[in-house]
């Protein structure tokens, strides 16, 4: 294989004319110089330059080298250029995971903020329920993930970093007994039919099960869905009760009255999930602030 500092130096001797010229352009020994075209010669196995008076001046085969050591020369500044663009933030792409509801509240300013402090990176965002979105980002589909804190424990090189808490608020009928009340204490809702909105099961609902077992009772979900509007419509119907996080209520439904929870009020906290080498990267740096700063609801 041919080593690609001999077909530079190769490449200053031609453009030089001479051995001399080109260990002075170098900064290397005229000695170095023709060392290294010596090797490179038998890395070829044919002359690669000859005598030209005081000078030298490539074969046929030598002026083949110096056309491709021209274009690698060119490659590489190309790539040095390019990576300098990309450590700077001025370049790159960033793969993206988020449920709906932070999709919806959270990363539509913080992706324009991120456009406008580095035009030339390229997002891919894509909505993803579930445990799917950690999974990318632990197996390298994914840079960054937006996620509800998992109980489990996340892979190595993973980081956590905490965006917001989301409370639960509770959603109730127009005209219901408790509609009056501004505060609701949770177990006031015991006795209710409960509009699910946390399926399938997942740390939202694991998190509205475990509140509700520290008020002392279990819920009675009547209608399991994983949608917060379809949640109200039903709630709306006057079918019963439901709880969903506040990030949630961006689009309320007229036919009911929202109010908050206490003792305990539900919390679901959202992070971001990041692979570790990616935290020095400007533009994830400048996306986890943007996200960090989004207008809460």
């Amino acid at each position: 294989m041919l080593d690609v500092r001999r077909l530079q130096v190769l490449h200053a001797v031609v453009a030089s004319g001479s051995m001399t010229a080109a260990a002075t352009n170098l900064g290397y020994t005229p000695s170095a110089v023709s060392q290294q075209i010596a090797a490179l010669e038998k890395q070829a196995g044919v002359a690669l330059l000859q005598r030209a008076g005081r000078g030298v001046q490539p074969t046929a085969a030598g002026r083949l080298l110096v056309e491709h050591a021209a274009l690698i020369s060119r490659q590489v500044a190309e790539a040095e250029t390019a990576l300098a663009d990309l450590r700077a933030g001025r370049t790159g792409r960033l793969v993206i995971r988020s449920f709906a509801t932070a999709g919806a509240a959270l990363v539509p300013p913080a992706l324009a903020r991120l456009r406008h402090e580095h035009p030339g990176v390229q997002v891919h965002l894509r909505l993803v329920e579930g445990d799917g979105s950690l999974a990318d980002v632990e197996q390298g589909r994914a840079d960054l993930a937006i996620v509800v804190r998992p109980r489990q424990r996340t892979n190595d090189g993973i980081r956590l970093v905490h965006l917001l808490d989301d409370p639960y608020q509770a959603v109730l009928p127009r005209g219901h007994r408790l509609a009056g009340k501004r505060v609701l204490d949770l177990a006031d809702l015991a006795d209710e039919a409960w509009i699910g909105s946390e399926w399938p099961a997942g740390p939202c609902l694991q998190i509205l099960l475990d509140a509700c077992a520290a008020a002392g009772f279990s819920p009675n979900f009547v209608v399991e869905s994983d949608d917060y509007t379809t949640a109200q419509g039903f709630v709306a119907a006057g079918l019963g009760v439901s709880l969903i996080p506040r990030t949630g209520l961006g689009g309320r439904h007229p036919g009911v009255v929202v109010r908050r929870v206490r003792r305990p009020e539900p919390i679901r906290p959202i992070h971001a999930a990041v692979r570790e080498g990616a935290l020095a990267e400007p533009a994830m740096t400048s996306l986890i602030q943007a996200l960090s700063d989004s207008p809460k609801p």
